[in-house]
C-alpha cells in the first residue's frame, strides 16, 4: 500500500481532547491529532496554547495526523514504524507507555518486557522491536538526553565519563548504538567513581568478547 509521509509544526490553541484524539484549533481551522497518553497529558486546558509536532501519514485514502510534544518523540515514532508489523497506531500506543528514554533503555540494553507494557504489544511483537532497531538506539534520543539516559541505565552519576568514553569509541569506528550499550554495561561492571580510564577498557573488551551486540 502506497503510503506519503510528510512533516510539519503547528502551534494554538486546545479545543477538545479525548482518551486518544485532540483537536487543535488554529486559526479557526480545528486540526484532529491522534495522540500518545503522554503529549495528551501535558496539555494545557482548553484555550490554552501548545506546540505540537505533526506527522502526516496517508495510506490509500486515508489521512491521519498524529501529534507530539516533542520533535524526538516525532523522532521516535518514525523510528517504531521501521519495524515490520509496526504501523502508526502501535508506534503511538508504545509511546504512549514510554517515554523516549524509557524507550532507548529498553532497545540499548535488549530488554523486550519492557516494551510489553504497551497496549498491543506481546512478547513476540517487543522481541522483534529490540532486535531490528538494536543498531538505531542512540537515534532515539536528542544529544541533550543521551548522557542522561546512560546514566539512568547503568546507574551512573558522572555524566561527563559515560559522553567522553561513548565519544572514543565512536572515533574508533563503532557505531553509536554498540558504542552507548558497551559504555553502560562496563559502567555497570565498573561500579560508582569509575574514572575514564577503566571505562573505555572494559567498554573494549565487552566489544571484542561480542558481550555488546
Amino acid at each position: 500500500v502506497d503510503r506519503r509521509q510528510r512533516q510539519m509544526c503547528i502551534r494554538d490553541s486546545v479545543d477538545t481532547v479525548n482518551e486518544t484524539t485532540l483537536i487543535l484549533d488554529v486559526n479557526g481551522v480545528g486540526y484532529l491529532l491522534s495522540c500518545g497518553r503522554q503529549t495528551l497529558s501535558n496539555l494545557p486546558p482548553k484555550g490554552g496554547k501548545t506546540v505540537l509536532y505533526v506527522e502526516t501519514l496517508m495510506k490509500a485514502e486515508q489521512l491521519t495526523l498524529y501529534g507530539f510534544g516533542s520533535n524526538q518523540e516525532k523522532g521516535c515514532f518514525n523510528t517504531l514504524m521501521t519495524v515490520q508489523g509496526v504501523g502508526g497506531r502501535m508506534a503511538l500506543a508504545v509511546l504512549s507507555a514510554l517515554t523516549p528514554d524509557k524507550l532507548f533503555q529498553a532497545i540499548s540494553t535488549q530488554e523486550p518486557t519492557l516494551l510489553t507494557q504497551a497496549d498491543g504489544v506481546g512478547p513476540k511483537l517487543a522481541n522483534r522491536i529490540v532486535r531490528e532497531l538494536k543498531d538505531k538506539a542512540g537515534g532515539l534520543l536528542s544529544s541533550d538526553n543521551l548522557v542522561t539516559s546512560i546514566e539512568h541505565t547503568a546507574h551512573q552519576t558522572n555524566a561527563a565519563h559515560s559522553s567522553e568514553a561513548v565519544s572514543a569509541l565512536l572515533n574508533l569506528g563503532y557505531r553509536r548504538a554498540e558504542a552507548i550499550e558497551a559504555v553502560a554495561k562496563a559502567q555497570m561492571d565498573a561500579g560508582e567513581g569509575a574514572t575514564l580510564n577503566t571505562i573505555i577498557p572494559l567498554a573494549l573488551k565487552k566489544l571484542a568478547q561480542g558481550g555488546v551486540k
